[in-house]
């Protein structure tokens, strides 16, 4: 597959022009790498590097390891909360959490139908807690309406045949909606369910920091009824491990002798919090502009005959767009091309792909990109045509 110069044919945008050099990829070796799969895929920068090498560090199990503490109080203090908990990974977040909130085996939570936790952290709550899932169908935006929430609530005169509804479960941003932000007053809403019933309501947050920034609102305000959050420090914000629960006092008490329990006490954590402590303090101001370059990607494959995009959708650094119905091309075939040029993508469904924009992206590899996805949908419909 070799690039044309100068404007990329078919493709209406106003980019500046991509010359031979800058596209001309060998047929023996990738000349430039763009990784879209997720925003989990950053290396940690040079500071993040320098903060984990000269961190003062001590046994975390036993409660003594500074950075942790320090990093743990900092999170705390940003969303609002009592306390914090870091945890290895976002998973391990939410199923801490909701294992505190559901101490009794049998008991039930309500969550989205396309949300993480029931879609991707390998039915944990059940498999290992005992927790029925009841799932209600998300909306396109990723929220949940609230009558069916209310509805799926098992009545208490029900106890002896059903399970005993205890924690109602948000995520925000919803990747699987495609990074779409769940709004504070939407939460409200939802946490006055919850407390008229006697529920908890946890949160995973995993990108919260991206909801705040798209939305405008102060990170804490978005999480204020919760009674638990999940944060991820390695996706959107770029550290290289680590999710961070924070809540009560109280739960995470409860919740740090279940990390204990599943394998997640660490010792001398202080390494990797420091390097979270840099994210936190260095990337959440960049996020705003992984969101403008998504916008930028969006509207530039919307010019891409055999694709479509839902432009109003892309709120934060999350694209989806879909293969027209009447295309040759699949989403396994369009991201096979794709890597032959050093661009990686996922596909997200039988017909769509998934793109991810970090820090770590450029406006330039967003070029780079695009220019790679026209060339690719050409070349593939020019062979299923052949064929």
């Amino acid at each position: 597959m070799r690039f044309s110069g100068h404007w990329i044919v078919g493709l209406d945008f106003p980019f500046r022009t991509i010359d031979e050099d800058f596209l001309n990829v060998s047929e023996t070796m990738v000349m430039r790498r763009v990784d879209l799969r997720s925003d989990t895929v950053t290396k940690p920068t040079e500071a993040m590097r320098a903060a984990m090498a000269s961190a003062d560090v001590e046994d975390d199990v036993l409660g003594s390891d500074p950075t942790a503490h320090r990093f743990e109080s900092e999170m705390a203090r940003v969303m609002g909360k009592e306390a914090a908990l870091f945890v290895p990974s976002g998973t391990m977040g939410n199923l801490i959490s909701v294992l505190v909130h559901c101490e009794v085996r049998g008991s039930e939570v309500i969550l989205g139908d396309n949300s993480h936790i029931h879609v991707y952290e390998n039915g944990g709550i059940s498999t290992i807690g005992g927790v029925h899932p009841r799932t209600v169908k998300n909306k396109s935006d990723g929220t949940m309406d609230l009558d069916q929430i209310e509805a799926a609530i098992r009545h208490p005169e029900g106890a002896l045949y059903y399970p005993t509804t205890r924690l109602i479960c948000l995520e925000n941003t919803h990747a699987n909606c495609g990074g779409r932000c769940i709004s504070s007053e939407y939460t409200d809403r939802v946490g006055q369910i919850a407390k008229k019933h006697g529920l908890k309501l946890h949160i995973d947050g995993a990108r919260i920091f991206n909801a705040s920034i798209a939305l405008g609102v102060p990170v804490h305000r978005l999480v204020e009824v919760a009674d638990s959050v999940s944060v991820c420090m390695s996706k959107g914000l770029g550290a290289p491990v680590g999710s961070v629960i924070v809540g009560s006092r109280e739960f995470i008490t409860k919740a740090k002798r279940l990390r204990k329990t599943l394998g997640g006490g660490m010792r001398q954590v202080g390494v990797l919090c420091a390097a979270a402590y840099v994210a936190l303090r260095d990337n959440v101001g960049k996020l705003e502009d992984d969101h403008k370059k998504a916008k930028m990607f969006a509207d530039g494959l919307r010019q891409i005959k055999e694709l479509t995009v839902d432009t109003s959708s892309v709120e934060t650094n999350m694209v989806f767009f879909d293969i027209v119905e009447s295309s040759l091309i699949t989403p396994e075939r369009l991201c096979q091309v794709l890597e032959e040029h050093g661009v990686l993508a996922m596909p997200a469904s039988s017909t769509s792909v998934r793109f991810v924009v970090h820090y770590q992206i450029s406006e330039s590899d967003i070029h780079y990109a695009l220019a790679c996805v026209q060339q690719a949908v050409q070349e593939l419909s020019t062979d299923g045509i052949a064929k």
